[in-house]
């Protein structure tokens, strides 16, 4: 009922930048967060990036400085800035949506996933 779609994912250098987009649609009611995780081969899915309730943003510790999450609620859209990237960075990221939905008989709140875009850093 809420597809997500991610974009912006490739192959960078050290050092470089790539900004990733997700952008919702469906029977959007309300989105009530939108953020970020990544899957690096051989590990667990990992936060990255999430919005507070207190409208402020988690950030893993390992991104602090560098990531930066951004929403353009009139385009239901979250970005990812990702600056100074490290090889350690490279991973599946995965844009993640906390829903309110219409239903036939009311709403209903739901969480979403998008299908994942690679980030390969490598020189």
């Amino acid at each position: 009922q809420v597809q997500l779609v991610e974009s912006g994912g490739g192959l960078v250098q050290p050092g470089g930048s790539l900004r990733l987009s997700c952008g919702a649609s469906g029977r959007i009611f309300k989105i009530n967060a939108m953020g970020w995780y990544r899957q690096a081969p051989g590990k667990q899915r990992e936060l990255v990036a999430t919005p507070t309730s207190g409208g402020r943003t988690n950030y893993a510790d390992s991104v602090k400085g560098r990531f930066t999450l951004s929403r353009d609620n009139a385009k239901n859209t979250v970005y990812l800035q990702m600056n100074s990237l490290k090889p350690e960075d490279t991973a599946v990221y995965y844009c993640n949506a906390d829903v309110t939905t219409t239903q036939t008989m009311g709403i209903r709140r739901g969480d979403y996933w998008g299908q994942g875009t690679q980030v390969t850093v490598s020189s």
